[in-house]
């Protein structure tokens, strides 16, 4: 099985640019014929918040129309930039999502199963796992405990040393690694917000960011850098799972860069 992430498209009305200059909305269209051009086509897709830029009902509609082409399946989480009524109302045709509260769900159709966390923190650019969510995230994982699973999540849990994202990741960390840790079949721990490949371990598991498809948070690692973005290639993650070699299977991270890539090329000597 094959999961496609994207995260942080940031979505503006049509129109109007983000921060006053870039255009995000080409770089999600990209996204989405890339992700239908791939071979295989992934099984899900998977987008991990900051869908919008300021979460009103016109950006969500731009939202809707630019993932409109996509081929595989998809479901989503809210960011800090989103709004969590806005975001219900737009995606609760993709997905089993509460109709009140936090909108944290398990998406159970697949060989995978996707335990989708929102740890939104209404009105704060930071994300919390609260003694309720942790709660929730016990319960949803203890319900399947026997059927291999990936968890998402919009903030990291987990220092990045990009500092001005740091103070806005996600608090109560220990109380998800708490809960993490007594799952053997949570294979790993995907997220977004830092707009970065980023690689690393939390609570024994491997865990990821998933870099943004439009621009990227500068790779900034002094502690007193002001935040800024730069325009890198964009790219995103392709999350394999197979079945086999552990109890619960094997998850595999891939890196995919989007756009005119030159290549293949073949090894054979002419």
């Amino acid at each position: 099985m094959i999961v496609a992430q994207i995260t942080d498209t940031h979505i503006k009305p049509r129109g109007a640019l983000a921060y006053g200059r870039l255009n995000t909305a080409p770089f999600l269209a990209a996204a989405v014929a890339h992700i239908n051009a791939l071979d295989p086509l992934p099984d899900l897709v998977i987008l991990t918040g900051d869908v919008t830029d300021g979460g009103s009902p016109e950006e969500f509609d731009h939202v809707r129309e630019l993932l409109a082409p996509l081929t595989p399946p998809l479901i989503a989480l809210p960011g800090n930039h989103d709004r969590r009524e806005t975001f219900r109302e737009a995606f609760r045709d993709r997905a089993d999502m509460p109709e009140h509260g936090h909108l944290s769900y398990a998406e159970e159709r697949f060989p995978l199963r996707l335990v989708m966390v929102d740890d939104t923190v209404p009105g704060q650019p930071h994300g919390e796992v609260t003694a309720e969510l942790a709660d929730w995230l016990e319960h949803t994982l203890a319900a399947a405990s026997g059927k291999p699973t990936l968890v998402a999540m919009h903030h990291p849990p987990f220092i990045t040393g990009i500092g001005h994202m740091d103070v806005q990741n996600c608090r109560g960390s220990e109380r998800l690694a708490a809960v993490l840790e007594k799952h053997p079949q949570v294979l790993g721990l995907v997220c977004g917000h830092v707009h970065r490949n980023i690689l690393t371990a939390f609570a024994g598991k491997p865990a990821s960011v998933c870099p943004s498809q439009a621009h990227a948070v500068s790779l900034a690692l002094t502690p007193d850098a002001p935040p800024s973005y730069h325009m890198e290639p964009p790219s995103l993650h392709l999350h394999r799972w197979h079945d086999g070699g552990t109890p619960f299977g094997s998850l595999l991270t891939h890196q995919s860069f989007i756009g005119d890539i030159d290549g293949p090329h073949s090894f054979a000597m002419k």
